[in-house]
């Protein structure tokens, strides 16, 4: 992992989060930061895992809807605070990836993030050193595992903290968390239930995401806890704006389409990976 590629891409988020209530696009901060936009575009994404834009999007939207619940503004001033020029324009945007206008959200009274500020890791330890040593998750893991969902917060659609909080609590307590540790941090993490099947909770911190860290995840599952049974998660539907590419990962490690489904009042999809005698041998 280049780490002047790291303080560059921490250079961005920096500016990114000081300028938020600004019209912000990729020429702006390559422009303010003295980057080529190509040469920005490229560290930015290899590094967080998601192009500039996309993370400026999802900051703004998060900022507006904290504003929808918090204050009293009127939605126009909100969508110029978020970087809009219309409130036609917010509204649209808006819905695409809260599933509510901001009107109804506003009625609705209950914040989620899209995206918070993404702290980068200055010194991560190389994926080949850290080996993906995997053990089950202890009480004393629980205040670093909230620090890590608010990391991942983009791919848990309506995650509530406190809620998020007691479900943690149950799987550590029945054995049934899995983490993956770079020094003291979680930067892998997943929460299961044996009685179902089911994945609960999946996440990988946004450096360690390209490096095969899910797939070590659901590989300690299949091959140890589920052996021979298929398992099951939850995801964005298809073509969902929202989804930050967490689908497409899934699809990736072999899970196939499911029944669709609303969870805590958002449209979901349940994919399945099958057993390895359904599939044959699971790679």
């Amino acid at each position: 992992m280049n780490g002047q590629n790291i303080k560059k891409a921490a250079a961005v988020i920096s500016y990114i989060e000081a300028h938020l209530n600004e019209k912000l696009d990729l020429d702006t901060v390559a422009n303010a930061l003295c980057y080529s936009k190509y040469h920005l575009h490229r560290i930015f994404t290899d590094t967080v895992g998601m192009t500039p834009h996309h993370y400026i999007r999802r900051r703004q939207l998060t900022e507006a809807a904290k504003l929808l619940v918090f204050s009293e503004k009127p939605v126009m001033e909100i969508a110029l605070i978020a970087g809009y020029e219309s409130q036609q324009a917010f509204a649209s945007v808006f819905k695409s990836m809260y599933k509510q206008t901001p009107i109804e959200y506003r009625q609705h009274a209950a914040f989620y993030p899209l995206q918070l500020e993404l702290p980068l890791k200055e010194t991560p330890t190389a994926p080949d050193e850290i080996g993906w040593e995997i053990s089950y998750g202890v009480p004393e893991d629980i205040p670093r595992w909230m620090d890590f969902a608010a990391l991942v917060a983009d791919r848990f659609p309506c995650l509530e903290e406190g809620s998020h909080l007691e479900q943690v609590r149950q799987h550590i307590r029945r054995q049934q968390a899995l983490v993956i540790r770079d020094g003291p941090a979680i930067i892998g993490a997943a929460a299961f239930s044996c009685q179902t099947g089911s994945i609960d909770f999946l996440a990988v911190h946004p450096q360690y995401r390209r490096y095969g860290t899910a797939k070590a995840l659901v590989d300690f599952l299949m091959c140890g806890l589920f052996t021979g049974r298929e398992i099951s998660i939850t995801t964005f539907r298809q073509g969902d704006k929202a989804d930050p590419g967490q689908r497409e990962e899934y699809l990736g490690l072999g899970f196939v389409q499911g029944e669709l489904l609303t969870e805590f009042g958002y449209p979901t999809q349940r994919l399945i990976l099958p057993s390895k005698q359904e599939k044959g041998d699971y790679e």
